[in-house]
């Protein structure tokens, strides 16, 4: 993992600003969705990109019962 050397305080809200420049590198806009992972002892943030919950496909994406799934996996399924 390679150090920036930016350090934010976390607000009474639990909450941190992302700084403009690291954004726009990483093409992360205003109200994009970022997915929290734990690693370790470590906070993983990543841009959220929605994928089928079988093949990991992020096209043709329909939801059902709160999961996606891409139109070849719910074809298979009907079979």
């Amino acid at each position: 993992m390679k150090s920036t050397g930016i350090i934010r305080k976390v607000d009474e809200l639990g909450r941190i600003v992302l700084p403009i420049e690291m954004r726009r590198t990483l093409d992360i806009a205003e109200r994009d969705e970022l997915e929290i992972f734990v690693e370790n002892d470590r906070i993983v943030l990543q841009k959220y990109e929605p994928s089928c919950v079988f093949c990991t496909s992020s096209r043709g994406l329909v939801a059902f019962h709160g999961k996606n799934i891409c139109k070849d996996c719910l074809e298979k399924l009907k079979e």
